[in-house]
């Protein structure tokens, strides 16, 4: 029968989290607050177990059923499923305010902050909205993605999430002898690129009219507009998955640096810049300096800062914590998911900048990140949550600290 959990929250990584009846700590996929979750255990421990919910007693109002077929039935992961939307049986509205209070509950545990101020953000469509996607490749060379819990492909006839442009490569390219490939697309410029590994397979690859097809690394780019701006994307560089989950963070951004860009002529630091997204968008009459580990992506910020028409700029390619820091009087910081850690909040403190604005994937991350910026000498003056991957437990994080 397996074993039965009371339900009492969401936490990060999607799961519910409840109890047994024997008070060991329950984290269970698939479960929400409130419900009685049967559970298939797949971990144990002493004080905890960790497994799926097989069947839900007393369900809850805000679960529903999975607009997509490939979708596990109960949101738990099954043999057959695809492992991508892993909230697929939650409400939307009530999606976005578990999201907020997984990062309430992250600052409050984790960065021990103790009445945190947490808002949510615009709301953006859940559907048709990825564009970039990574897809495995099976043996007769059809992309899909890998089940719940495995590195096998589902075979695919539609994806709720991904945008129409992408979604026709995955569902009519062929790319014999790749064992992955990751699309991007310009939703707004219609180009279209697809990075196939191992590079061996490029030559074998049908791909739809006018897509590029490069190897892994290889030369390539498309260009997507945002917040009025064109942005070369090459084959090796990150971008947002979606242009107004970009403009979005944008607006975010700029409302959390408030006054201290209003002045020109201000030292900006776009920390992790990537091809510069915020540099170029909120550069105009300042100097930016982008710091980026990437190669790819700090040939690209040249580009678009230089398109831009950024009157002061400098790309610096280094690894941020390996940075000498530079007095700023700004800072935007948009660490991968580990976050900052603790050499990243040293040289971002020592820029002696006013206002640092963070840019967080991850709630523990950014709990963390709040606690290190806190001991450094910054206040949080607030956080705003975004979704921008819709159908999933994944959540951006806006955070304003000043000194």
């Amino acid at each position: 029968m397996g074993e039965r959990a009371e339900i009492e929250r969401v936490v990060a990584g999607g799961a519910g989290l409840g109890r047994l009846a024997d008070g060991r700590v329950a984290i269970v996929k698939g479960a929400l607050p409130g419900e009685t979750a049967v559970v298939a255990v797949e971990r144990e421990a002493k004080r905890h177990i960790e497994g799926s919910a097989v069947s839900i007693e007393n369900p809850s109002r805000h679960r529903v059923s999975p607009p997509c077929p490939h979708a596990p039935d109960e949101g738990a992961p099954a043999n057959d499923s695809c492992g991508g939307c892993d909230w697929q049986h939650i409400d939307t509205a009530q999606a976005t305010e578990f999201r907020r209070a997984i990062v309430v509950d992250a600052l409050r545990r984790i960065g021990k902050i103790a009445e945190p101020d947490v808002v949510t953000g615009p709301s953006l469509g859940v559907e048709g909205y990825r564009t970039i996607v990574r897809a495995a490749v099976d043996p007769a060379g059809v992309p899909g993605f890998r089940k719940a819990g495995s590195h096998d492909p589902v075979d695919l006839d539609s994806c709720l999430v991904a945008h129409p442009l992408a979604a026709e490569i995955l569902l009519d390219g062929r790319f014999p002898g790749a064992s992955e490939i990751e699309i991007k697309v310009g939703a707004r410029t219609g180009e279209r690129l697809v990075s196939v590994t191992p590079s061996t397979a490029v030559a074998a690859a049908q791909a739809p009219d006018g897509v590029i097809v490069v190897g892994q690394g290889g030369d390539g780019a498309i260009v997507e507009s945002v917040a009025g701006n064109d942005y070369r994307i090459s084959a090796g560089s990150f971008f947002q998955c979606r242009p107004d989950g970009a403009d979005a963070l944008i607006d975010l951004v700029r409302e959390a640096c408030g006054s201290s860009l209003d002045q020109p002529g201000r030292r900006l630091l776009d920390a992790y810049g990537g091809v510069g997204l915020f540099g170029v968008a909120l550069g105009e009459g300042h100097h930016v300096v982008s710091v980026e580990s990437n190669p790819s992506s700090c040939a690209d910020a040249e580009v678009n800062l230089d398109r831009a028409g950024t009157a002061s700029f400098q790309v610096v390619r280094s690894n941020m914590e390996r940075w000498t820091p530079q007095s700023m009087d700004v800072v935007i910081a948009d660490p991968a998911r580990k976050g900052l850690g603790p050499k990243g909040v040293g040289v971002l403190a020592a820029t002696g900048a006013e206002t640092l604005v963070l840019v967080s994937c991850d709630p523990a991350a950014l709990g963390r990140d709040a606690r290190l910026l806190i001991d450094a000498g910054f206040t949080l003056d607030g956080v705003t949550t975004l979704d921008l991957f819709g159908h999933t437990s994944h959540v951006e994080a806006v955070s304003r600290f000043h000194r």
